[in-house]
């Protein structure tokens, strides 16, 4: 009989970045779901203590690290202490990110050097201290892009940017590390509904225009994202490399 790859997280160590609301925190919830223990990392203490206290429901050890990923010495640190924590780190989700919306007159030198020193200097300096402690055993490597690294929007100079980056990072990552048997790929969602995005997302005419531009005709859930990202962490996908995956109701397929 063919034997069948797992899908099970069991005695692996996810590192997730931007892990304490959101996007990060509901694929983190997928990752302990799935059985991974979890570190999760955020600038503010307060909210990682309140994520990492609800994810410990999942049945798995979570440990909470406030770190600015945009500061070298932070992450350094960062990642140090998560391996003093936690023994291995096997998957990386790379998620942290911001966004600044403005059109690009009014676009300052502030709000690009602000969205790219998060979105894409953050991704490098993650990617770059964990692929180090990932070479003798290899791993997953997961970074968080978005629709608009593919297509474009307005008002989007800086976010757009900065998820282009992430896709071309993550293809020349891949080929890189795959003789370290490390693993690059990325998720670009399109608009996900979570608690942050409500507020615009419930606009009427802001949410016509999304739902009709989505073929699948609805906004993203969280519980969309969670089974994707399980598969790239697990075993699952252990041919799956350098791929930008879409998880977007067919945007990107008009």
């Amino acid at each position: 009989m063919m034997e069948f790859p797992s899908f099970s997280l069991e005695d692996k160590v996810s590192l997730i970045t931007g892990g304490s609301k959101g996007i990060g925190w509901g694929m983190a919830a997928g990752l302990a779901n799935a059985g991974s223990d979890l570190v999760i990392v955020s600038r503010n203490r307060e909210e990682l203590e309140n994520a990492a206290h609800e994810l410990s429901r999942y049945g798995t050890r979570v440990v909470p690290i406030p770190c600015d990923v945009s500061d070298a010495k932070q992450v350094q640190s960062m990642v140090e202490r998560a391996l003093q924590e936690m023994g291995r780190l096997d998957v990386l989700l790379n998620n942290a990110g911001m966004n600044i919306r403005k059109p690009l007159s009014e676009y300052e030198e502030t709000d690009w050097d602000q969205v790219i020193s998060v979105n894409l200097k953050g991704i490098f300096l993650v990617g770059r201290e964990v692929a180090k402690r990932m070479i003798p055993a290899g791993g997953s490597i997961i970074n968080i892009s978005s629709i608009f690294g593919s297509v474009a929007m307005p008002y989007q100079t800086g976010y757009a940017a900065s998820k282009g980056g992430i896709n071309q990072l993550t293809r020349v990552w891949a080929t890189e590390l795959a003789p370290h048997r490390i693993r690059v790929n990325a998720i670009a969602p399109a608009y996900i509904e979570t608690p942050m995005t409500s507020g615009w997302l419930h606009d009427p005419e802001r949410l016509r225009q999304i739902v009709d531009s989505t073929p699948l005709g609805r906004l993203g859930r969280l519980q969309d994202l969670t089974g994707p990202v399980v598969f790239l962490a697990s075993d699952a996908s252990g041919y799956v490399t350098g791929h930008v995956l879409h998880v977007d109701g067919g945007w990107t397929a008009r």
